[in-house]
């Protein structure tokens, strides 16, 4: 409420060259904390850009009206999802979400695009970072006694790290991960116990890029530039093991010390693929500004056209930003269409080690949902490594496929992809090989074949 009204009083007067509310709002990551603000600022016509909010309920617009992302909505990722474990012919898998939007909306897409594709789940389970240790514990043991071995964990790093880590302690392991883009590229990941149950997940995240000029500006941020800032302060405390106040327990910080030095995961600019995103939320704003602040070929039939900065108003931005369409150093294309979504494109991430310290992530496919349905997943020709290191794919199934000679005869009050092959009666033969995708797997008279 802060950001819609007009808090700062200027003195009678005064010039004053700031716009009296904000004229856009960037962030926030959370689908659930972004739900709760945009749709009331929404009602003043404020424009919210999320950098990470992929909740496909925000595409509504009746509810959000002023909503936007440079992320693609989770829709196009679970279907992605749903595609990607149709390929491996995986038909027999577990499905994990947290409990919220994010995980409820994101794993419900998911669970219909795989019935579509003939992918049956065995169990589907929800819980929460700050669930009770019997919770955890009730999903370890559904785990453990489940006959699938591939598992959709569509939540956050929180809640991956929690559940990993006690099926490490509980020593569950031969399990494949398909992690979404919430924790599949998360660093957080090689710090927890059970790193080695990780290696080999596979999952969609958003292209990775790089933004020009930013490693030599981070390496020249210091706290005199920010005296406000409370990250700022205590990232500097932290990285440089010292204090701002005094202490008989740390050195003092005297703001001098040199960023260039540091090597972290704040200096490290190789995996920018959500950076890059508030990057083009920041840029779609300037490029609508920009739009509305171009007016010369109408001063002279109009002088009282153009505006200044101060006078944009949040609805005309709104407008202006609903038509942007510009390209990034890095030669990728940002607009939003109707409902405020960017196009829905995707790398196919492996993490092919995950060790105490570092995560190593390798890219091996690609998802365009811009694309005909039979050209919109790809794989290159990285190799892939599979669950714990593993160089095979895995096999997950509720029924191998059919010999010939039998049939299959589904079992009562199970997935159709659990089935029984029973042999053809005497006279009758079946020289088809019957899996969950094929329909062929019956008996037929042995004459009628011949013929």
């Amino acid at each position: 409420m802060t950001l819609v009204n007009n808090q700062e009083q200027s003195e009678p007067g005064a010039n004053c060259s700031k716009p009296q509310t904000v004229q856009a709002i960037i962030g926030h990551s959370g689908s659930t904390p972004t739900m709760s603000f945009a749709k009331i600022v929404g009602n003043f016509h404020i424009p919210v850009i999320s950098h990470f909010a992929t909740c496909a309920c925000l595409s509504n617009r009746k509810e959000y009206p002023s909503f936007f992302r440079t992320i693609p909505n989770d829709f196009y990722q679970s279907r992605a999802l749903a595609q990607l474990v149709r390929h491996f012919g995986w038909t027999w898998v577990g499905a994990l979400s947290n409990k919220n939007d994010y995980g409820i909306d994101g794993i419900t897409t998911f669970i219909k695009s795989a019935t579509e594709e003939g992918v049956c789940i065995e169990y589907i389970e929800a819980f929460e970072s700050t669930s009770q240790y019997t919770e955890i514990l009730r999903i370890v043991n559904i785990i453990r006694s489940s006959t699938s071995k591939v598992i959709m964990a569509f939540m956050s790093h929180r809640e991956i790290k929690l559940l990993v880590d006690e099926l490490y302690k509980q020593n569950v392991t031969g399990l494949q991960w398909i992690g979404s883009d919430a924790w599949i590229t998360d660093d957080s990941l090689a710090d927890i116990y059970g790193h080695t149950l990780l290696t080999g997940s596979i999952g969609f995240a958003v292209r990775n890029a790089q933004i020009p000029g930013l490693g030599s500006f981070l390496q020249k941020v210091n706290p005199s530039q920010f005296p406000n800032s409370i990250f700022v302060k205590d990232f500097w405390e932290h990285v440089f093991d010292c204090s701002f106040t005094t202490s008989k327990l740390t050195k003092r910080c005297n703001g001098s010390e040199n960023l260039s030095d540091v090597q972290n995961s704040f200096t490290d600019l190789t995996d920018l693929r959500f950076s890059n995103n508030i990057y083009k939320a920041v840029y779609a704003v300037a490029h609508a500004i920009n739009n509305l602040l171009l007016c010369e070929e109408n001063k002279s039939s109009s002088p009282n056209a153009c505006l200044k900065l101060a006078e944009i108003k949040p609805w005309q931005l709104l407008n202006s930003l609903q038509s942007v369409n510009f390209t990034t150093p890095g030669g990728e294309s940002v607009f939003f269409d109707s409902n405020g979504d960017s196009p829905a494109r995707y790398e196919l991430i492996n993490l092919q080690s995950v060790d105490r310290g570092k995560i190593d992530v390798e890219t091996i496919g690609y998802y365009d949902a811009s694309l005909p349905k039979d050209q919109r997943f790809s794989m290159n020709n990285v190799k892939v490594v599979w669950r714990e290191g593993g160089d095979q794919v895995p096999v997950s199934v509720c029924s191998t496929s059919c010999p010939s000679g039998t049939r299959k005869a589904m079992q009562k009050g199970r997935p159709v992809c659990c089935y029984d092959c029973i042999l053809c009666p005497p006279g009758e033969i079946s020289n088809k090989t019957g899996t969950i995708f094929e329909s062929l797997a019956f008996c037929q008279s042995s004459i009628m074949i011949s013929n």
